[in-house]
């Protein structure tokens, strides 16, 4: 469980998206918090959590793949260490697969199939740091699903 109360906040916002079915309020609760953590120039952590939420949660693909680039750009920046501290049970390693998978399913949806299976293949290339629990699950399925879209062997 998450200590720190930006990434409960953020958790807040994705509990309203996936499990109430309010991405408005979800897109307006994490723009608060973007405004709060200070944007792009916030805690890494909170930048990649919250744009890998706020991607989520967008009616157009192309902001989908903007919020998702900055997500990526600052897993770039985050440490073990202080993903530790905020308390997430996941080392950083954990955060690419989620990632790449998402801006995969942009690429694929804006018809560019090569980036798209770039992404997939780097997901695929981390798999190893996700546990065998939901989360894990969840990004796997998601992974052969898109590779199925893409026409790759699963």
């Amino acid at each position: 469980m998450t200590t720190d109360p930006t990434m409960a906040r953020i958790g807040q916002g994705v509990e309203l998206h996936h499990h109430q079915g309010q991405p408005e309020a979800a897109r307006d609760l994490f723009a608060q918090i973007w405004d709060d953590i200070g944007g792009e120039q916030g805690d890494p952590l909170h930048v990649c959590v919250l744009a890998h939420s706020m991607a989520d949660v967008q009616d157009d693909v192309h902001e989908e793949l903007m919020w998702d680039l900055r997500a990526l750009a600052a897993a770039d920046r985050v440490t073990d260490e202080q993903v530790a501290q905020a308390g997430v049970a996941l080392p950083v390693a954990g955060l690419y697969p989620s990632l790449h998978l998402n801006l995969s399913e942009c690429y694929r949806k804006l018809g560019d199939l090569d980036r798209a299976r770039e992404h997939l293949q780097q997901a695929r290339a981390g798999i190893g740091a996700l546990g065998d629990d939901g989360y894990g699950k969840l990004i796997k399925g998601g992974l052969e699903r898109l590779a199925e879209q893409l026409g790759e062997t699963v």
